[in-house]
């Protein structure tokens, strides 16, 4: 009894693992018809920055394959869940995209702000994956997972402003806040624009390198807008100018020659820069270039 039952498994053995082999290989295939990454800049970012997730579609399928909605499955969308598991909710489920055509072995590249999309405001660790559902094979096709982390940022700055325009009602009111982020190389400075009391955010912007052991200049000025001039290297200075709904009006890098650059206001109650020099960056990395060429030549004098 027990040799006919050694004979039987040892027939079966075979055939398991070859069912098996079958069935990863099948799964292997099938996954390796479409190839999902996705990448972000870094991994830690402010509450409420933009973080653009950019997703790479690798058709490996051996035809063309066009990439529209079918039925209850958008073609193009994220699952993001927090560490401990719990899956974050789209803020609108219907997330949809226009059909996208990728040819044989080609590639589809998108750059996505997922903070729009999602509510990421809690601190702590998401793990977001890119998922790519393809009718014409119906499958859908996922990214590993990559974690990004959110933190508050740390506040330096802060001011409540007047929108103008709003006479004779109730006043609305813009919280301007001026936050630091350390990096693991420098530290970037923030300006957050938001409605406290309907909780809506109107900007979170980036405004570049910050040298922490001093502090930015801040004015408003007649209309409440906003202007900012940070230290961001030594002897260089970057001035930007906000409007109360967020937007970017102005963005000038500076150079310290002669005087230091400040922010003074003016008649009528404009903000302007005073001092230094206005300059594109990179210009410096590309006047050493052109003087490495010109060898021996005599330096031009500057105009009088």
């Amino acid at each position: 009894m027990s040799r006919f039952t050694c004979t039987v498994f040892s027939v079966r053995l075979p055939v398991i693992l070859l069912g098996l082999m079958l069935l990863v290989g099948s799964v292997f295939t099938a996954s390796a018809q479409v190839r999902v990454d996705i990448a972000f800049k870094r991994k830690l970012y402010v509450l409420y920055e933009p973080i653009i997730a950019t997703v790479t579609i690798n058709n490996l399928s051996g035809q063309p394959l066009l990439l529209e909605d079918s039925g209850r499955h958008r073609w193009f969308g994220f699952d993001i869940e927090r560490a401990d598991g719990r899956l974050v909710p789209p803020n609108n489920p219907d997330y949809a995209l226009a059909p996208a055509a990728v040819g044989a072995g080609e590639k589809l590249t998108r750059a996505v702000n997922i903070t729009p999309l999602f509510p990421l405001r809690d601190f702590g660790l998401y793990r977001v994956k890119a998922t790519v559902y393809v009718a014409s094979l119906g499958r859908h096709f996922s990214s590993p997972p990559l974690g990004v982390e959110i933190t508050e940022g740390r506040p330096i700055w802060q001011e409540v402003a007047g929108v103008p325009g709003t006479e004779g009602g109730k006043p609305e009111l813009r919280t301007i806040t001026l936050l630091t982020h350390k990096l693991s190389r420098s530290t970037r400075l923030y300006a957050r624009i938001e409605d406290k009391e309907s909780g809506k955010i109107f900007a979170m912007h980036q405004l570049g390198t910050f040298l922490t052991f001093g502090r930015p200049d801040v004015m408003l000025d007649a209309r409440n807008e906003i202007h900012i001039l940070q230290n961001s290297a030594p002897k260089h200075f970057i001035y930007t100018h906000l409007g109360l709904q967020g937007e970017v009006l102005a963005q000038q890098s500076y150079m310290e020659v002669g005087s230091r650059p400040a922010l003074v206001k003016q008649a009528g109650g404009s903000v302007a820069v005073q001092g230094g020099r206005p300059y594109v960056p990179g210009e410096e990395a590309q006047a050493e270039a052109a003087a490495d060429k010109v060898g021996e030549r005599p330096v031009p004098l500057p105009p009088q």
